[in-house]
């Protein structure tokens, strides 16, 4: 049975994930028309882009506390139907002020699933194999991106039916979780287990991750992820304009070069899950930042077109640090606030990022986009030294049935 469920668990995490990015990614793709369909400025435009991403800011807040106190199955099944409902409405106004207000409200749905499945996975698959198994989960955002770019291509200019089908389309998913998917036994065990203790038995509170014995791993984690974040946000929204605009290609070899390069970070990233099984997880983080930061200098330097197609990849390759994140910070925070914890760390630096598109074209606009590459591989470096000072992790015992004990190490 526990074999079952852990499989039941990869796929309905990965149908999860894969939904949630495409519906992050299907803004962005659909902003120029909606921007010219509704008459809305750069600004206007570009805020409907941070909306959701300090939405899902926010969600690592929200979402994380509902989880770790009423269950992870409840939190996903929710987070798929807030930004299933939000995305089909999306498709019935022509009013920027609500549409401001929906993409926000969607963003605290689309935050929520990279925390609950990637607690899900720490206590669903054995400890020698969760790096990889988080790693095929969150494998799914480079396929969501794609399947985002195939259906825009299929429906757009019209972008009210893109996003009504594409809200709807969340049913799949949400059906999957709702028949196959059972709870985290790890999460019953330790609920029963607070509950049957009334004088200790109290809700999980976000000030828990700063308790004097998580503040130190809540502040650097929240610092190493929200420099990377910032930079892969940065780097991504402007790259397919660096291309066009300072590299002198054209739409469509554009697009072919987004998409070679998604291909590098689905395989980087479950490349990187064998990895970080092998070396540990704080290593192979350490590696992908590094990788990501020298990668990204070298794209941005690079003026060779021929030589940029093949780097996309490689570079790409690197960017399995979304991944590793998830089974790094679920592995060093306890069961009690694993998604509150996790979430909080990553998603924090989600919602800054809703500035790097504005840093980027301050830098672009008096300066390049080239140097604006540059600027966000030094964020890739940052989040690389704050990594430096993060703690090692051994799992002592590998079954997921039990409350894993941890083993911690500074470097």
């Amino acid at each position: 049975m526990k074999s079952i469920s852990k499989w039941h668990v990869l796929i309905g995490g990965f149908l999860a994930y894969l939904f949630d990015a495409m519906e992050i990614i299907l803004l962005t793709i659909a902003l120029p028309v909606i921007r010219q369909d509704l008459g809305l400025t750069f600004n206007e435009a570009g805020m409907l882009a941070s909306a959701t991403l300090l939405g899902i800011g926010f969600s690592s807040i929200t979402t994380g506390w509902y989880s770790d106190n009423y269950g992870r199955r409840k939190a996903l099944l929710i987070s798929l139907m807030v930004f299933g409902v939000l995305t089909t409405l999306v498709a019935t106004t022509h009013n920027w002020a609500l549409l401001l207000l929906l993409r926000f409200l969607s963003g605290l749905g689309l935050g929520g699933v990279w925390g609950i499945v990637s607690a899900y996975v720490a206590e669903t698959w054995p400890a020698h194999q969760r790096a990889r198994a988080t790693g095929f989960v969150l494998s799914s955002f480079p396929i969501g991106a794609a399947i985002a770019a195939l259906a825009a291509a299929a429906f757009l200019p019209d972008w009210k039916m893109l996003f009504m089908l594409a809200g709807i389309s969340t049913l799949i998913p949400l059906a999957y979780i709702f028949f196959c998917v059972p709870e985290s036994r790890e999460w019953q065990e330790q609920r029963a287990k607070s509950i049957a203790s009334p004088q200790r038995h109290k809700n999980v509170s976000v000030s828990e991750i700063f308790s004097p014995e998580l503040l130190r791993l809540t502040l650097l984690g929240t610092l190493a992820a929200s420099c990377a974040v910032i930079g892969f946000w940065g780097a991504s929204t402007w790259l397919p304009t660096y291309l066009v605009q300072e590299r002198g290609l054209n739409i469509g070899m554009m697009a072919n070069f987004m998409a070679i390069l998604n291909i590098g970070a689905f395989i980087g990233i479950n490349a990187f899950g064998f990895i970080a099984d092998y070396i540990g997880k704080r290593n192979a983080t350490l590696l992908s930042l590094l990788g990501s930061a020298v990668m990204l200098s070298i794209y941005a330097l690079t003026t060779n077109n021929a030589i940029l197609f093949w780097l996309g990849p490689i570079y790409a390759f690197f960017y399995a640090f979304a991944s590793l994140f998830a089974s790094y910070f679920s592995a060093l925070y306890p069961t009690r606030v694993r998604t509150i914890g996790a979430g909080f760390c990553f998603n924090f630096g989600r919602g800054l990022a809703a500035f790097a598109p504005l840093l980027l074209s301050g830098i672009a606009t008096s300066y390049s986009l080239a140097l604006g590459l540059l600027v966000c591989a030094g964020f890739f470096a940052l989040a690389t030294i704050t990594m430096l000072f993060m703690p090692q992790v051994e799992i002592a015992q590998s079954s997921p049935a039990q409350n894993v004990s941890l083993e911690t190490t500074r470097p």
